[in-house]
């Protein structure tokens, strides 16, 4: 499912929250993006809607497994592309800011090509 720059922010801050957290309600979502109650409200109905989250009876929040892979997609992209920013002298604050805007504009082959070069840089050397 293709989904735009607004929702994979939603799905990937809900993400690392459970990273962290477990169990994560709406308010603690509000808090992370700096928004307000009423805003995470409409947007989890529809993020709900869309079959990305689920809420249990007491009101904490699950991605479903298409909300989760959408939110490791970004994920992914946005620790690549902190560490190939920082990696380039970009001060850390600036490269997660501007890893969180390229996120969501790359193309999979270009980002394909970034993580391919940090795996093989990873690999001893044989020679």
């Amino acid at each position: 499912m293709s989904v735009g720059e607004t929702i994979e922010n939603y799905l990937e801050t809900l993400h690392i929250l459970l990273q962290d957290q477990k169990k994560v309600r709406s308010v603690d979502l509000a808090y992370a993006m700096n928004f307000s109650k009423p805003t995470i409200s409409v947007m989890m109905k529809q993020l709900r809607e869309k079959n990305l989250i689920a809420m249990d009876h007491s009101g904490y929040l699950s991605l479903t497994p298409e909300g989760l892979a959408i939110a490791e997609r970004v994920y992914e992209r946005h620790v690549y592309l902190t560490d190939l920013l920082i990696r380039l002298g970009v001060n850390e604050e600036t490269a997660a800011e501007d890893a969180c805007k390229i996120e969501h504009v790359i193309s999979r082959e270009t980002f394909e090509k970034i993580r391919d070069f940090f795996e093989q840089e990873e690999e001893p050397d044989r020679s």
